[in-house]
């Protein structure tokens, strides 16, 4: 039996309720600053919507913190439940400002949204009440797609439901960019960071959100530091797409705090991988080489782990560039792919990691969507802001194929050994990772399959099993390329699914896992 306090709970969920409360408090901090924001561009509806999504998130959060603020310091296990349970109850209440939102904008200021000029001749009106709106903020009235939503948002996946982004209020749109922003580093670095809590406890929580390697010896230094490197890179960037979007065609039209704007929101979404745009063809809008130019270094800066970033920018190690083998192998699987999706008509650059592009998926042909599949099913390096099941993970399982291989040619008695990105491991060491590699891809891999099953049979006639098996691996993988099943009309069962392909995905299963056996069975062995 697990121990338990004075007030009979176990002390296992006591530990997992008071982090995740103070997950939620964070979050409720966020709500607060976009309130900020909705009330400069005086959306006074957003206002009250925001700040009521606060107020709950905070009064659930608060009572589960201080209702358990003696609790112990979580161990891994408990790590991994908060993890998994946290980041759900996050992508939750996440969706609560665009509820409230689209239930407290009536109709006629949600026309407002629409920018003045747009060609709205081909956009489907959406029937609130007994009227009719262009604006997307309503499909947020239902609660699965504004859950949807929150938890791609959250997950950095990008797909979305808001059919025109700009018919979004401002808000909505800074909320978008906002959830990814801070949900592509993640969720519990950003808590750890604020909650400085020294020694294994907070090992405990960074290793839950999949993380391994460290740039200092204390966590909380290595989360801060990651935190200061995200900031950086987003100014810099913020600054380059200022400068490369005002230079378009588009952009020279726009007054300079609508280019600042759209900089803005695209650096924050383009930098975390995240891909949510605020323009309606996300980077197409543009039609410029210049930004697509400038937003792909951007994005391979969001796929190298960051603690090659810190070796580079701090001790001036540029070496690590070629030297570390995940960024070796990002460059060069990013370069050979360019290159076949370029012989196939397919132009992208963006599809490693991100949901900004170029060119209407619908249309690829099948090869390239399936190779494409395999590119986000890969994802980019362990400890950056991508998914999939990562570069360092696909390599060992390769290798660890090659190595069992190879034994059976040996003797016995021979002393085998492997290498793998400068490590030397032995038989015993050899075999762990393997298996921990294959066992995550395998249940990775599975559960792809039986999503893509479930998703061409809901998806309709129009759309055949490459785009099925396209949409979920970009889902599940964190990427947010459509084909064009996803949105406000796709069926609800596909809908509820992505929520749990997305949830998946950013957590990389097994801490999903843990969550699910530890509800049913605790956190006993």
């Amino acid at each position: 039996m697990s121990r338990r306090d004075s007030s009979g709970l176990p002390t296992a969920l006591r530990t997992i309720g008071r982090d995740i409360g103070s997950l939620l408090l964070m979050e409720a901090g966020l709500m607060t600053i976009t309130a900020a924001i909705a009330l400069g561009f005086g959306e006074y509806h957003a206002v009250l919507g925001f700040m009521l999504a606060g107020g709950l998130t905070a009064g659930v959060g608060g009572l589960a913190n201080r209702r358990f603020a003696d609790a112990p310091l979580p161990g891994m296990k408990h790590g991994m439940v908060i993890a998994a349970g946290g980041w759900f109850m996050v992508a939750v209440f996440g969706s609560l400002p665009f509820f409230l939102t689209a239930w407290l904008t009536p109709p006629d200021v949600m026309a407002t949204f629409v920018p003045a000029g747009t060609d709205t001749s081909t956009w489907e009106p959406i029937r609130v009440g007994g009227t009719t709106t262009l604006s997307s903020l309503a499909y947020f009235r239902n609660p699965l797609h504004a859950l949807f939503e929150s938890m791609s948002g959250w997950t950095g996946s990008g797909l979305t439901m808001a059919v025109h982004e700009p018919s979004l209020p401002r808000s909505i749109q800074w909320w978008r960019s906002f959830i990814q922003w801070v949900g592509g580093v993640g969720v519990v670095v950003l808590t750890v960071s604020i909650l400085a809590r020294p020694g294994s406890g907070s090992y405990a929580l960074y290793r839950s959100e999949a993380r391994e390697e460290k740039i200092h010896p204390s966590v909380v230094s290595t989360v801060r530091t990651v935190w200061k490197l995200v900031v950086g890179y987003t100014l810099l960037s913020f600054a380059l797409l200022f400068w490369a979007i005002n230079a378009s065609d588009y952009g020279s039209q726009l007054p300079l705090w609508e280019t600042a704007w759209q900089a803005l929101n695209h650096a924050m979404t383009g930098l975390t991988t995240g891909g949510f745009s605020v323009t309606d063809n996300s980077i197409a809008t543009y039609d410029s080489p210049l930004v697509e130019l400038v937003l792909l270094p951007i994005m391979i800066l969001g796929a190298i782990a960051f603690p090659v970033h810190y070796l580079v920018l701090h001790d001036r190690q540029w070496r690590k560039l070629v030297t570390d083998l995940q960024t070796r192998w990002l460059l060069v699987l990013l370069g050979l792919g360019v290159v076949v999706l370029s012989l196939q008509n397919a132009l992208t650059v963006s599809a490693t990691a991100d949901a900004f592009a170029t060119r209407p998926i619908g249309r690829w042909v099948a090869g390239g969507k399936v190779m494409l599949v395999g590119a986000m099913t890969l994802g980019g390096a362990a400890g950056s802001t991508v998914g999939g099941i990562k570069i360092i993970r696909g390599y060992t399982v390769v290798r660890g194929i090659i190595w069992q291989f190879s034994r059976v040619f040996l003797p016995k008695n021979a002393v085998v050994t492997a290498r793998i990105d400068g490590r030397t491991l032995d038989r015993e060491e050899m075999e762990h990772e393997f298996s921990e590699a294959a066992i995550v891809t395998l249940l990775w891999v599975l559960f792809l399959g039986v999503s893509s099953l479930v998703l061409v049979n809901t998806a309709g006639p129009d759309f055949g099993y490459a785009d099925a098996l396209f949409e979920v691996t970009s889902a599940q993988g964190n990427v947010g390329l459509s084909s064009g099943i996803t949105g406000p009309s796709m069926h609800p069962l596909a809908e509820t699914m992505f929520l749990f392909n997305m949830w998946i995905g950013r957590l990389e299963i097994i801490p999903v896992l843990v969550f699910v056996r530890s509800a049913i069975y605790g956190l006993n062995p």
